[in-house]
Order: structure tokens, then sequence, then C-alpha cells
């Protein structure tokens, strides 16, 4: 008896290590670019897929014999726009491989948009939607509340300066509509994206883009509509999805999570690597992650915000990958909306040292590296981007509200002790002289020169060129690489090779995260700046608005400005 079960568990452990493998993947609750990077955020989010390790579960997927089908799970919560494009090209690699790839959903929507949801599900070889779900292809809508009518029924004012025409993040209290270039930005983003994903479907649904246009227009559908019309190849509920699976992947198949898939490869390359004696000091390249909006200090989490990027962490990382001699090219993951002028500065200086130091810099953009998030990246060696990752945004903005009408509606007096002539200058209650004004104008100006000059110096431009490109307006990936402020589409893979390329390193070269703090330099004091500790984040890092801000921060944060800084992309850029 005690024989028999040992052969039975001996042929099982056999057969985990044999059998062919089905992959399981379950998207519905979203996907984060990167780990949160406090220790206690870290361990709340320790089970929420990352991009990285999804893309690096799929890459080992494609060259390994036993996977035979990869089954995802869409519908739910949103994905980035160039996420879902790393994701496709990824998937349809794996289809490339000779791997089979199937996408099934309750519903791409419900009673809702789900335009990049079922673009994503496009790259897959088979779509199944269950009978009771619908298809939301309905098109791309950006939306905007502005509050200035409201505001001027209050009496309340506000002084808004900004460069240029296209820095529209402050409209939203200052008009009570789109302006002109604000509209003009605005519909050709939505037509970029558009046309990116009426491509994709057109490819492969095997439909003519004028089919796709009408589809568009006649969305959403439900679920036998869709699959009239042949935006889907089954209706089925997850048992039927799954028993197809299995017969694709033969009868002996065992299905696993791709995480679970993705860590185990990646315990047993590290075990092997450790094997070696003595340890190999191979070459690698650095990846940094500059994920966030931007703010002075330590990256972190605050309790009255998410996640934020600091210019001491992320230019701690960068000097390390400078000092560290097995590091030989720097990968500088930017997905932020921007931030403080003053912290985006910090990092810009880091860069330019690093490549005068020898160190190859690529940078690779995710969803959003606008306004701040370009300016962190324009002086890198090679930037790409998605075709659909949200950038540009080259401009600066500042403003105050005027409330003392709006407060003496309300019986509410004040009085003031001045001593200085600009002492009062940011006072809510009253508006800028217009000396004050030549002042703010001046800030202005030099933070817009700085910007486009820098941006002129990265991109070998001249000003001239800069300032049509600039003006504040916000670019697609694709737009922009059109338009030289990006010179590669695609995504951290193809950043990596080029990375790798211009170190003279090998295609198999490893990226190698950085900073690279150990548990125990988060609990003992840094000896100095330089030491590991002090780039460690902070679990209080929050959006210190007297930091991007200075004096004028209470003001921002009434006014509804950007909280973290004057070079921060306006409004929200999130397409479903």
């Amino acid at each position: 008896m005690a024989e028999s079960l040992l052969s039975d568990r001996l042929a099982r452990l056999r057969q985990q290590r044999t059998a062919p493998l089905i992959l399981e993947l379950d998207l519905t609750d979203g996907l984060a670019e990167t780990r949160p990077a406090d220790p206690v955020s870290a361990v709340l989010a320790r089970h929420r897929m990352v991009l990285g390790d999804v893309l690096d579960g799929l890459r080992k997927a494609r060259a390994d014999d036993r996977v035979q089908v990869l089954v995802v799970r869409l519908g739910g919560r949103g994905i980035g726009m160039a996420a879902v494009q790393e994701l496709r090209n990824a998937v349809r690699q794996l289809s490339e491989a000779g791997k089979r790839t199937v996408a099934w959903a309750e519903s791409f929507g419900e009673f809702s948009a789900g335009n990049v949801q079922y673009y994503l599900a496009t790259a897959f070889d088979t779509i199944y939607l269950q009978p009771s779900g619908d298809l939301g292809l309905t098109g791309i809508a950006v939306e905007r509340v502005f509050l200035r009518g409201a505001l001027d029924k209050l009496g309340a004012q506000f002084e808004v300066a900004k460069r240029h025409e296209y820095k529209s993040a402050a409209e939203q209290i200052t008009e009570t509509r789109f302006s002109g270039p604000a509209k003009e930005e605005t519909k050709r983003l939505t037509e970029s994206v558009t046309e990116q994903i009426t491509e994709a479907i057109s490819e492969r649904r095997e439909l003519t883009r004028a089919q796709v246009g009408k589809l568009i227009d006649s969305g959403p559908f439900l679920a036998r509509q869709a699959l009239d019309n042949g935006l889907v190849d089954k209706l089925g509920y997850r048992d039927e999805v799954y028993a197809d699976v299995r017969r694709l992947a033969g009868r002996d198949a065992m299905m696993l999570f791709l995480a679970r898939y993705q860590r185990g490869k990646a315990l047993a390359e590290r075990a092997r690597k450790l094997a070696k004696l003595p340890p190999a000091r191979e070459p690698v390249v650095a990846l940094i992650y500059a994920t966030g909006p931007i703010r002075r200090g330590r990256s972190g989490r605050g309790p009255l915000a998410g996640g934020s990027m600091g210019s001491d962490t992320i230019a701690a990382a960068i000097r390390s990958a400078v000092r560290d001699e097995q590091a030989k090219a720097i990968l500088l993951r930017v997905n932020s909306p921007g931030g403080s002028y003053v912290a985006s500065d910090t990092i810009w200086r880091e860069v330019v040292r690093a490549r005068a130091a020898g160190k190859p810099v690529v940078v690779s953009m995710g969803d959003v590296a606008a306004s701040g998030g370009y300016f962190i990246s324009m002086a890198a060696d090679a930037i790409v981007a998605q075709p659909g990752t949200i950038t540009g945004s080259i401009g600066v903005l500042t403003g105050k509200p005027v409330l003392g009408d709006a407060l003496g509606r309300a019986g509410v007096t004040s009085d003031s002790v001045v001593e200085g002539a600009h002492a009062a200058m940011f006072s809510q209650l009253k508006p800028f002289t217009q000396d004050e004004w030549e002042l703010v104008n001046h800030w202005l100006d030099h933070i817009y020169d700085d910007f486009t000059g820098k941006v002129a110096s990265g991109r070998g431009m001249t000003r001239e060129q800069v300032h049509e490109l600039a003006r504040g307006r916000v670019w697609t990936g694709a737009d922009a690489r059109d338009r030289g402020l990006v010179d590669e589409i695609g995504g951290l893979d193809d950043a990596a090779a080029i990375a790798r390329r211009r170190a003279g390193l090998p295609a198999t070269a490893a990226l190698r995260g950085y900073p690279r703090v150990r548990p125990i330099d988060r609990l003992r004091p840094p000896g100095s700046s330089e030491s590991r500790g002090a780039a460690a984040a902070s679990l209080l890092a929050g959006p210190l608005l007297a930091d991007t801000w200075g004096p004028v921060w209470r003001i921002a944060a009434s006014a509804g400005l950007p909280p973290y800084g004057p070079l921060m992309l306006p409004g929200s850029w999130t397409f479903e």
C-alpha cells in the first residue's frame, strides 16, 4: 500500500515536470506598471499582476515546448493603452511561436465602453464571449467638466498664466468649454487612438477599415450581434471555454497560472547562476522604474495619495547604476504625467551625467510620459514609446484663485499687515498687480525656455522647431515619433534590445532593477546621501505641495491645479 502511494506521488511529480501546460492569466483586476516602492504597499499589492512579470512569463513560454495554450480572461478594470499594446505584441509573438492563444470575457463592458479591452482581445487566435455579455465597441470619447459658470455665480475668479496655448490643465476652472487649442489636440488624440484600434480590428478580424468604422458607429453589441458581425469567434461560458482549451492542449495537460510559471522559471534561472563557482560578474542593463507624479524627495506612497516618483530616489538609482561597473547601460522606464519642475530637472541632470560617464541611457515610455515625464526623458540616447503612449505636453502653468468678492458676498471681511512690496503676492483675496504679473510671466518664460532649450539639445532640433511641437501640446506616441519627439515605436523589450546594442552587450544580457536597496538598508539610517538606504522609498512621501508649487501650494490645491507642480499633464487620459 505504501509503495503504491509512493509510486502515485512520483508519477504525479513526473507529470508536473513533463506534462503539457496550459498557462492561465486573469487580467480583470487590471495590471500594475511596477510594484510599489515602499515596503508596506509592496506587501499589500503582492498578489497584483505586474506588467514586467507578465511580459517575462510570456517571453519564457515562447521557447518552452511544454507550453501549448495561453488562456486569458479579459474585461473588468481598465488597462492603459500603451500597456495593452505591449501585451498585444507579446501575445502575438507567443502565437507566432506555435502556441495557441485564447481570450475570453464575460463581457467587454457591461453598459459601458470596452474598446481597449476588446483591442487587447484581437491579438489572440480565438475570442470567446459569454452569451449574456456584450461588446462595448463604441469609439473613443474624452469628456471634461467645466466649473467656470458655477464659480462665476459664487463671485470667485481665477488668474492663470501658461506657456502656451495647449497647456490646458486649468481650463476646467477658467473656461466653460474646451478652448480651440485644447479641442484641437484632444480631437487629434482621439483620432490617433481610434486609428490604432481600427487598424488592429481590421487586420485581425479580416475586415476592411470602412467596415470597422461602420461597426464602431453601430456599437455596442449584444453577444449574438458581436458573433454575427465577426467580432468574436465563439459564444460560451467559462466551462465551455476551458473544455475547448483542454482539447487543444491534450488530455494530460496541466493548468498553471502564468505568475506561478514565471516565478518558477525565474527561481530556476537564479539557482543555476548561484551554482556557478565562482559567481560570474556578467554585464547587465540597469532597469529603473520612474513611475507616478514627480516630486522632490524620496519616492513612496503617502496616506492622502497614491505612489509618487521622488527625485532623490530616481537620481540615486541612476548614480548607483553609473558607479556599478557591471551595469553597462541604463533603461529608464517612464510612466508619469509630470509634476515638479525642479524635481524633473534634478532627474534630467543625472541622465545627462550618466551619458557623459559613458553609460547609454534608453527611455521606454509607458501609458503616459508627458510634461515632467517628457522632461526626464528628453536627454536619453533613445526614446521608445508605444503608439498609444500619451507624451509631449511641453509647457508650464501657474495661477491662483481670487476670492475677495466671493467672501465679501458672504459677509466675510479681511485685513492684513504687509511688509515688503510682494509679501501678499500670493494672497487669495486680491488679484496680481501689474508688477506681480511681470514676475509671474518672467518665471514662466524662464521655465518654458529652459524646457524647450533642453528638448532642442536632446533631440537635435532648433528652438523654433521645438516650439512648434511644444506650446503645451499633448501627442500620442505614434504622432510624437513622426515629429521627432520619440525615436522608435515599441515596448520595454524593444527598448532593452536597443540598450544592449548601444552598450555592445549580447541579446541575452540580463535586466537588473535599481536602486538595489537591501531590507537592512530600509531599517538603519543611511551613512550619507551616497548610501543605499538614502534612496529607499518612504511610506510618508506623499504629494508635498509646498515642495512642488513653493509658496503658492495652498492656492494651487484650492484652485484645483495639479497638486504635484507646474509641469503636469492636464486632466485624465485613460481610454476605455
